[in-house]
């Protein structure tokens, strides 16, 4: 196996390389510009939070008392952020 060519020199002395580079200022804030405008007019930030809290409360009640065991474990090591009480929605 042939070793490995050395990493190329750079400077004023090494021929064929160019040093550049690239502003990605303008590009990210039409990215923004464009992801705003998909959103609509009638995107609301406060009301998707909302949501996904009642999501979050569905997700997590009704458990049967194996289910809080874990889901109190999960909480305890940080895996599940705690909610209310620390327990989850009866």
């Amino acid at each position: 196996m042939a070793p490995h060519d050395p990493a190329p020199r750079t400077g004023p002395d090494s021929p064929g390389l160019t040093e550049f580079t690239v502003d990605l200022t303008a590009q990210e804030v039409l990215r923004r510009a464009q992801v705003m405008a998909a959103l609509g007019p009638d995107w609301d930030p406060i009301e998707v939070l909302r949501g996904e809290e009642a999501a979050y409360d569905l997700l997590y009640s009704g458990l049967d008392a194996e289910q809080q065991r874990v889901h109190d474990r999960l909480v305890e090591a940080g895996v599940l952020a705690p909610r209310g009480d620390g327990h989850a929605a009866a």
